[in-house]
């Protein structure tokens, strides 16, 4: 019986570690915003299948979602975020993958959502994992399909998307000096911004990696918001304008570990 209890101990405390179920739940006042990159199966093998959430998984979660209340708005809104009603969520996807387009957007329109693409501009022929760690070298980030041009046109004018900055070639920024860090972020933004004729009002930063002069160099190019990998769920817009964090929805996780991320932000 003792080896019995003991077994059940460590089972919960495994469990606990990893859904922090214990975790004080948000306020509902304040906005959730949501990382996604793909809706897709997962790969056999793939080494990005975090990144994949399934089809039917997401529309499990536009369903918890739309049932249990949430608001859809574009990250826009939350530059007058006290003009948003509680239970407010914003769908962010990163990158511009091809089955935005193809499995995400026939399912935000079912379930009347709407989503932000953060866009980067130069996406073809690159794997840009590599830009992270050199290690990460398999490809196959680089022989996902990417949106093209006129599927982003096409996304926006549906009026379920807005669109934001990943800069030129989600590059690592860390390792740039500051005119490239400019060229990445400033220079993007208006090439985007002509491209497919709409402003572009937030960054994410690629890979959740920048520094103090990132920030600025978002705030000269005339960005509002952005983005970054942080977990959580923000707390003071007005201070974290230029650092929202977001709640990370997992290729690899379940809709009960999605329903507490939505509560506290935090896996």
């Amino acid at each position: 019986m003792i080896w019995l209890a003991l077994a059940a101990l460590v089972l919960l405390a495994g469990f606990s570690v990893r859904y922090g179920w214990w975790r004080q739940p948000v306020d509902d006042a304040r906005p959730r915003i949501l990382m996604y990159h793909m809706v897709s199966e997962a790969r056999p093998g793939g080494a990005f299948n975090k990144l994949r959430v399934a089809p039917k998984n997401f529309e499990a979660q536009l369903r918890v979602l739309r049932d249990g209340g949430w608001h859809f708005a574009f990250i826009s809104a939350l530059e007058q975020p006290q003009s948003l009603p509680a239970k407010t969520v914003i769908i962010t996807f990163d990158d511009g993958y091809e089955d935005n387009l193809l499995n995400a957007d026939p399912l935000l329109e079912r379930y009347g959502a709407c989503a932000t693409l953060y866009l980067v501009e130069d996406r073809f022929d690159r794997d840009w994992s590599t830009s992270k760690k050199a290690h990460h070298d398999s490809g196959e980030l680089m022989r996902e399909p990417k949106l093209s041009d006129g599927q982003v046109k096409t996304l926006l004018a549906s009026g379920r998307w807005e669109l934001g900055g990943h800069t030129r070639t989600h590059a690592n920024l860390a390792r740039l000096d500051e005119a490239g860090c400019r060229e990445e972020i400033v220079d993007a933004r208006g090439s985007l911004a002509a491209r497919f004729g709409v402003p572009l009002k937030s960054f994410a930063y690629p890979f959740g990696i920048y520094n103090a002069r990132d920030v600025l160099v978002a705030r000269d190019a005339g960005y509002t918001t952005a983005v970054t990998t942080q977990e959580g769920i923000p707390a003071d817009f007005a201070a974290q304008a230029l650092e929202l964090p977001r709640i990370k929805v997992s290729g690899k996780d379940g809709l009960f570990a999605f329903r507490l991320r939505l509560r506290s932000g935090r896996r």
